[in-house]
């Protein structure tokens, strides 16, 4: 009986949720304290039932429950424990449970870390996301429960897919899973001072963290995503633009325009309207994301669902979503004021032509991943787009943007002029044009692709360390300024990482036998011959090479090719040697005659400051997001306006 019970606890979700989506928001809006009372009250119950739907499935899946359905697809008495737990969320209707516990959770989070703000707004928010909440909950009832019962019982499941045996299965997920459901929260703050009437700082400020935090949820997500396909899928790529990947990417996108117009909204007033229609796309283009994994309309590694009636159902929630936001923000809008105005050159306005940007490459990702679907929709035909498309038209967005990123913060609010700019970024215009024009040398071929992003990427850094130096002039950096600071010199070294390794990176495909060796990068493999290991649930051939740079040995590496027990599909499991300024990395391909086999070797330079530049700007946006001065504010804005909620209420 215990799987059924997370199936009456998700109905008794859908009932309280429902309670939370409407009658908060009615009591909001007409000024009855007694309905505004139970939003928290009824968050935080729906919190404790989806939570012990997700410990029953959790549990199902650990005691090898192969009465359900769900875990009998999934899972297998073989499969280590580790796996067997994260293979909760390695299928379509798992992975949509865990998006609703986050979804709770996140709507708990703001019920127990916003006791400062105005009972009305607070109500207002929790009421959104349990509207929000509802609609994925009937969709996880209607259509895919992970509680249906496989009777008879089977005695073996079929296990987890190979491909998601990996460590990368643990954490990828419920990361992108916490970006991409905490975009509801800022979604939710909007909605919310749409509703009210308050389209001010305060509401801006009071959205800003939680709306930072989410973005570095989804950057962790999407970087350690990259991460996993580059070690586990064998040839070295980070990443392929796939659709799946460019569905976390656009939001991802959007949020980091969100972030820096809620700090103009905040600090200026300015962009009310605009930030509140980049929280509704942000939100809108996660659940984009989600109808692209879950509606079989793609074939991707990354896509979970083949079920049609899945993609009509998230369909119609995308449409109510966004239709209905869009209404209300028409209806709204006209009533805002514009706020403090700005010149031509200022830093509202550098943050602007940022904004439009990054919503413009957004606008291309979109285009390059849906088209192709529309055109195969219509019977026109199948159409491929891929990356020589993407880097074609992201790519030249991007640079502008490189170029304003040291700029910004230069600039004054309100009105700027281009003398005192120039003149405090003129070592920083220096520095770039001499690393750009001799750096490029020091790798061995001079690229003008590679001098132009890495003069930009010196630009930003070396603006960096003049903003500290005149900051520390002038009295002591906040958390928040260093927040960006560091977010900014992250971007700087995930520039460098992704134009050395296109550009220079070396890679060859031999044919080895035991005692051969092959050269690349400067380092040289040799091939010791391999042998058969056992490891919990596969069998391996696992290849020995001994690693030498200049004669001098490194390590050895031991690559694999596994096949599991339950899979007639052999996998590869890459060996890497990372270090600072390259990784070299070598796969097994397929045995040929005698004892030789194929072999796929790599030398990839820089590439790991692709992830190190992704991390530096979550912990950037993490210093952001907990700046003390910060929360000081916010608690004396809430003071502040706590009469003014009610009153407009």
């Amino acid at each position: 009986m215990i799987p059924e019970l997370g199936h009456f606890a998700l109905m008794l979700a859908l009932l309280v949720t429902l309670v939370q989506g409407v009658l908060p928001l009615l009591g909001a809006q007409r000024n009855q304290p007694q309905w505004v009372a139970l939003a928290r009250p009824a968050t935080a119950a729906a919190f404790l039932l989806v939570l012990f739907s997700f410990l029953v499935l959790t549990w199902s899946f650990y005691s090898n429950d192969f009465s359900v359905e769900y875990v009998a697809q999934h899972s297998n008495t073989q499969l280590p424990t580790l796996y067997r737990i994260s293979a909760v969320w390695g299928g379509h209707e798992g992975s949509l449970l865990l998006w609703v516990l986050m979804l709770t959770g996140w709507a708990q989070a703001v019920a127990l870390f916003s006791r400062r703000l105005p009972e009305a707004m607070v109500a207002r928010v929790l009421g959104v996301l349990g509207l929000v909440t509802f609609g994925l909950l009937a969709f996880v009832l209607l259509t895919s429960s992970p509680f249906e019962r496989l009777l008879p019982a089977v005695e073996e499941g079929r296990s987890l897919n190979p491909l998601l045996q990996d460590p990368g299965l643990v954490f990828h997920p419920p990361l992108l899973y916490m970006g991409y459901v905490g975009m509801s929260v800022a979604f939710a703050f909007a909605i919310a001072a749409l509703l009210a009437g308050q389209l001010d700082a305060a509401w801006a400020r009071w959205s800003r963290p939680w709306t930072t935090v989410a973005w570095v949820f989804l950057t962790l997500g999407i970087a350690l995503g990259s991460w996993w396909a580059y070690y586990e899928l064998g040839w070295g790529g980070w990443w392929f633009w796939d659709p799946v990947e460019n569905a976390s990417f656009m939001p991802w996108l959007v949020a980091t325009a969100l972030i820096h117009s809620l700090a103009v909204t905040e600090k200026r007033g300015s962009f009310k309207n605009w930030t509140v229609l980049l929280a509704i796309a942000a939100f809108s283009l996660s659940l984009l994301g989600t109808f692209l994994v879950r509606s079989g309309v793609l074939t991707s590694v990354h896509a979970f669902a083949t079920d049609p009636r899945r993609g009509i159902f998230i369909l119609i929630l995308l449409a109510i979503v966004v239709g209905s936001s869009l209404l209300l923000f028409a209806a709204r809008a006209p009533k805002v004021s514009l706020g403090g105005r700005f010149a031509l050159l200022s830093r509202e306005t550098l943050l602007l032509v940022n904004n439009v940007l990054l919503v413009v490459a957004c606008g291309a990702v979109l285009l390059g991943t849906l088209y192709p679907l529309l055109i195969d929709a219509l019977g026109m035909g199948k159409l491929s787009v891929g990356p020589p498309y993407f880097n074609a038209v992201f790519v030249p967005i991007m640079l502008p943007l490189l170029v304003l990123v040291a700029a910004g913060p230069i600039a004054r609010w309100k009105h700027a002029e281009i003398g005192p700019i120039l003149r405090r970024l003129w070592p920083a215009a220096l520095a770039a044009v001499l690393a750009g024009a001799g750096l490029p040398l020091l790798a061995g071929e001079w690229h003008a692709y590679v001098a132009l992003a890495l003069a930009l990427a010196v630009w930003i850094a070396a603006a960096i360390v003049l903003q500290t130096v005149e900051r520390f002039k002038t009295g002591k950096p906040t958390a928040s300024w260093w927040g960006m600071q560091i977010a900014h010199c992250g971007l700087a070294a995930f520039v460098v990482g992704v134009a050395m390794v296109s550009t220079y990176e070396e890679e060859r495909d031999v044919r080895m036998s035991p005692g051969e060796t092959v050269t690349v990068g400067g380092h040289t493999f040799k091939f010791l011959g391999v042998h058969d290991v056992r490891g919990p649930n596969y069998v391996a051939a696992r290849g020995s090479f001994e690693l030498t740079k200049d004669g001098k040995p490194l390590r050895t590496l031991y690559p694999e090719k596994r096949n599991y027990d339950t899979s007639a599909m052999p996998m590869t499991e890459a060996a890497i040697d990372a270090g600072l300024t390259r990784d070299v990395y070598v796969s097994l391909g397929e045995p040929l005659e005698g004892e030789a086999w194929a072999v796929r070797v790599y030398f990839k330079p820089f590439v790991d400051w692709i992830w190190g530049g992704c991390l530096l700007m979550s912990l950037g946006g993490l210093l952001a997001a907990a700046d003390r001065r910060y929360r000081i504010r916010v608690k004396q804005s809430a003071a502040a306006t706590a009469a003014a909620a009610g009153a407009t209420a």
